[in-house]
């Protein structure tokens, strides 16, 4: 009797389980189909150069047949027209199932993205991605793509315990894997026998520390698109993740063949017994001592680099000796004086309140922009401490690159790139020079700017808060590329800090956020919010100051939300632009709306925002009122009193910025280039 009743509960758990598995199977199966991004920051012309390089590169990427591990990192060419390229198969492929599906991925991309330099596809079992900059050894988490099952979990807490214990311990199998292959796969059981099972992997060029910061990011996500679904999937550039209820992956294949039985020891003479005594002793006597230094030297470098992290950290204006962190940057002032003739004016771009910008040319050809700071300015030693540091440790193709420094006397100066196109507020803001700018290329810039925004927020190792964020701090390179730059009052947050709050507001009116101007309060949401207006900027060719209505006095923000409320949105579009690709500018119109709402939490991270960027399948959420909005009925600020707006007074007249612009010597506001 008591085998029956077993027997019936275990085939009613077998019924249910294979109902699950269906339904499961049915929402989000094993074969979930492909993803394909084209990554279109840069075109190449079907008889070019590269265009040669990529076909070349794709089409034999896998024929070498010394690889069996899945993974194929190659490039081909040289200098701007050289390819590299990704091939990544899950680690329990067979290398010919590997091989088909990779060709098939690089026939299918061609087809899809038939003239972008950087794209990217995902299939079940394999990713490949090619790009025209160096791609090897970098963790990069964006483009993302998700899936998720459409069921939940019914014992929500249970299952969400025993899924976290099941990705730390993939996180850790996966990361610690060799050059060959940064897998992982395994089983957990949640409480009513309901198996789970997930998969991990990092591209095996990447180290231990960024595959493990790279599946951090994934695992991150999970709560924000998939909480508390039975099935998951997140896709980056360098890992993925997905865990089911189902098996949805077979045995892995062991690389390594078993090491050979060590040899039997030779039989020893006396006298080698006796030589090998004293070599048994000296080792006793050697090797516990050698440990003991590595230790020592393991916990004093530790403390060197906790120290310097703590140094670097602290806010006060400190000693020029912090510059040491990046002694390998310094310049020679004599070199920098070659190369800019001296300082003289003919090679000036620009000035501004902390200094002037020139144009200069090193004696190996590179051109560069100098920016020296004023001698007699009050903050010129935090703003040069600050870029110094911090962008020594950024590097970004949406980043303005900072070469180098030099310190010497009283002289201080930053040596950037050459950035030869200007600043965005050149063009977009100029009635004559905004028609270079058709409506691909700013959402190129838009789409650019997110990419420098996350990546400081989120994918660099340090958590940096810009601050400054505005059409004047956006370089623009010879293919309209966009770069950040001035990082003169940007802040770096530790880890886990979400906000902070200073005495000190300083920035640059228009687009700065309220809780900012008002409290002193900025985050990650404060400069989400002035890439919003930068983006509503862009879509109308308007100047956030500007004055639409000489009566009321209406400025950008209240322009746009009136007319997207009124169902006008076309009044909002620059003239300029044509309307044949309407829903897009729509789009863009929305996610500007979004990022500067009033209140923060309302605003969606940049994360987010990248993901509404790339992909139109999402639906926006529905707007609310934006900060700053001007009541057409009052004319006033409904939500800042004359108490609160402290930071106007005196300077918000001039539409230059809170403590008078510390950024003046930006070189993103300097002509010409």
């Amino acid at each position: 009797m008591a085998m029956a009743t077993i027997s019936s509960t275990l085939l009613f758990f077998l019924f249910w389980l294979h109902v699950i598995m269906t339904a499961c199977e049915d929402s989000f199966g094993p074969d979930f189909g492909a993803s394909k991004i084209c990554i279109s920051s840069m075109n190449y012309t079907a008889n070019s150069t590269f265009n040669t390089n990529l076909h070349t590169l794709l089409s034999t990427l896998t024929s070498h047949t010394e690889i069996n591990y899945g993974f194929y990192n190659f490039s081909h060419g040289q200098n701007s027209d050289k390819v590299y390229a990704i091939g990544l198969c899950r680690g329990d492929l067979k290398v010919d199932e590997c091989r088909s599906c990779l060709n098939s991925s690089q026939a299918n991309l061609r087809q899809l993205c038939p003239n972008q330099k950087e794209a990217i596809s995902w299939e079940e079992k394999c990713m490949l991605r090619y790009s025209n900059r160096p791609i090897f050894h970098t963790m990069d988490t964006s483009p993302p793509y998700y899936m998720h099952n459409t069921y939940n979990a019914t014992d929500v807490d249970e299952f969400n315990k025993v899924l976290g214990g099941l990705l730390r311990n993939l996180r850790e199998k996966a990361a610690g894997g060799d050059s060959r292959r940064k897998y992982a796969t395994d089983t957990a059981i949640v409480a009513n026998f309901q198996p789970i099972n997930g998969l991990m992997q990092c591209t095996p060029d990447l180290s231990r520390q960024d595959c493990g910061d790279c599946l951090d990011w994934s695992i991150s996500t999970l709560p924000k698109f998939a909480k508390d679904k039975v099935g998951a999937l997140v896709l980056l550039p360098s890992c993925n993740l997905r865990f089911e209820i189902y098996e949805f992956y077979n045995s892995t294949a062991i690389l390594d063949p078993p090491l050979p039985p060590a040899l039997p020891p030779a039989p020893l003479s006396l006298h080698q017994e006796d030589h090998g005594n004293s070599l048994r002793t000296a080792i006793i006597i050697v090797v516990p001592t050698v440990i003991v230094v590595l230790v020592l030297l393991i916990v004093i470098g530790r403390y060197l680099r906790r120290k310097a992290r703590q140094n670097l950290l602290a806010e006060d204006d400190g000693d020029d000796d912090e510059i040491g962190m990046v002694e390998s940057l310094q310049f020679n002032l004599n070199t920098i004086q070659v190369a800019t003739s001296n300082f003289s004016d003919s090679n000036k771009l620009g000035e501004g309140g902390f200094g002037s910008v020139y144009q200069g040319k090193l004696s190996n050809g590179q051109v560069i922009a100098v920016k020296r700071l004023s001698t007699n300015s009050g903050q010129g030693d935090l703003e040069f401490k600050n870029e110094v540091l911090l962008l020594a440790k950024l590097q970004h193709r949406n980043l303005v690159r900072l070469l180098g420094f030099s310190l010497q006397g009283r002289e201080k100066l930053l040596v950037y790139e050459f950035v030869p196109n200007k600043s965005l507020d050149y063009f977009i803001f100029d009635p004559t020079e905004k028609a270079q700018l058709d409506w691909d290329t700013r959402y190129k810039i838009i789409i650019g700017i997110a990419r420098g925004l996350l990546y400081l927020h989120q994918d660099s190792r340090l958590r940096i808060i810009h601050r400054d964020l505005k059409a004047s701090n956006i370089l623009l390179d010879k293919e309209m590329i966009p770069k950040i730059s001035d990082f003169g009052i940007a802040r770096l947050m530790t880890a886990g800090q979400t906000q902070e709050n200073t005495s000190r507001v300083v920035g640059t009116f228009g687009y700065m956020a309220p809780e900012y101007i008002m409290q002193g309060q900025f985050s990650v949401k404060s400069d989400v919010f002035s890439f919003g207006v930068l983006v509503l900027e862009i879509v109308s060719g308007q100047k956030n100051h500007g004055v639409r209505d000489e009566k009321n006095g209406e400025g950008l923000l209240s322009f746009v939300w009136r007319n997207w409320r009124e169902g006008t949105v076309t009044n909002i579009m620059d003239p300029t632009l044509n309307n044949s690709s309407l829903d897009e500018m729509i789009r863009c119109i929305g996610i500007g709306l979004l990022c500067v709402e009033e209140d923060l939490n309302n605003r969606p991270t940049m994360a987010n925002v990248a993901l509404m960027l790339n992909s139109c399948s999402i639906t926006l959420p529905v707007p609310k009122k934006p900060a700053f909005f001007i009541d057409s009925a009052t004319g006033s600020l409904p939500n800042m009193s004359s108490e609160d707006s402290w930071a106007t007074k005196g300077t918000q007249s001039s539409g230059i910025s809170a403590q008078e612009s510390v950024n003046g010597a930006s070189i993103t506001e300097l002509y010409p280039r």
